[in-house]
């Protein structure tokens, strides 16, 4: 079969590779659609740190944001997930210790992700092998657009309840890529007043155009209280710049990773009495995105600049991504 294969720092190419077998507790899935995020952009370039750590090694297979179809399955396997529609988590825990037990499998001191590290490979490819512990089922007709949405749409909604708004509330989000957005549409799906900063121009015209009112670049920012504040950016300098613009009592959620260190002063976060939450991984929200989706509350295709094939995905990871409105790219691996 056809996989995208990073082969080192700045280097991918499509390859034959062996097709997966169904393992033992596993699934095959077909990929139907796969979306290219900026963590495939840090391994592509080699800045992500896992490459320095060594929970990631060249040569990786890259992709954890998909849906497809399950077209096998293996031993002890409930043979219902054969045909089924399906996305998947991609933090694998162990599943024995103390934190996956206790159902913090995401932060399993020996988690595997889709994709990502310890070898386990990804989406960018025709078939993807699964865990059936991992997989989530999707509604046969949903866009496949928005089943390869859901993994960062997890994410996303995650950091929504982190904030913890009622409707009528305000919450202002930093950044305006595919977090930033889709935070931004599950924040109103739930009724609250929902406020963007950004710098990019393009993108906040495209928050702008999905009806957000409160779309801010730092110079137009209004003094209003912010009830909460999600950090969604890159920025190393914004952190800090979300703990000072909440309200006393509020809460900044914390979700973007900056290529550098980022500081905060706690005498904000102490005397302010801010309640500041970090948030690592989409599992406990991937049933929540897939039902939004699902039910019309939500709708993320927008988000999507185009879809194209896997021969065009190393120029779309080097920074020469077909011309769109949206933050996302999407992956056919068919075509």
């Amino acid at each position: 079969m056809r996989a995208l294969v990073l082969t080192g720092p700045g280097q991918a190419e499509v390859q034959e590779v062996e097709p997966p077998r169904a393992a033992p507790g596993e699934v095959v899935v077909d990929v139907e659609r796969a979306g290219v995020c900026g963590t495939d952009v840090e391994l592509f370039t080699g800045r992500m740190s896992y490459l320095s750590t060594g929970r990631a090694w060249y040569p990786l297979r890259p992709g954890h944001e998909w849906c497809g179809r399950v077209s096998a399955v293996g031993d002890g396997v409930d043979p219902a997930w054969l045909g089924r529609r399906v996305t998947g988590d991609t933090m694998l825990g162990c599943g024995r210790c103390a934190r996956c037990l206790a159902g913090r499998h995401h932060v399993c001191a020996g988690l595997a992700e889709i994709g990502i590290s310890r070898g386990r490979p990804g989406a960018l490819a025709e078939r993807l092998p699964v865990p059936a512990a991992a997989l989530h089922a999707l509604p046969d007709d949903l866009d496949p657009a928005l089943g390869a949405l859901v993994e960062p749409g997890g994410n996303a909604l995650r950091a929504v309840r982190a904030a913890a708004l009622g409707p009528g509330e305000r919450l202002l989000v930093l950044g305006t890529g595919t977090i930033g957005l889709l935070a931004a549409l599950f924040a109103r799906a739930q009724g609250t007043e929902v406020h963007l900063l950004g710098r990019d121009l393009a993108q906040l015209g495209l928050a702008a155009g999905l009806g957000f009112p409160g779309v801010w670049t730092r110079d137009e920012l209004p003094d209003l209280p912010w009830h909460a504040v999600i950090d969604a950016s890159t920025a190393p300098e914004l952190p800090a710049l979300a703990l000072s613009l909440v309200e006393p009592g509020g809460r900044a959620v914390y979700i973007g990773l900056a290529p550098d260190p980022s500081a905060i002063d706690t005498r904000d976060l102490v005397l302010k009495d801010v309640t500041a939450v970090g948030i690592l991984g989409g599992s406990a929200g991937l049933d929540g995105a897939a039902a939004a989706y699902a039910d019309g509350s939500v709708d993320a295709r927008p988000l999507v600049a185009a879809t194209i094939g896997l021969a065009e995905t190393a120029e779309a990871l080097a920074g020469r991504r077909p011309q769109g409105p949206g933050p996302k790219i999407h992956i056919d691996p068919r075509r």
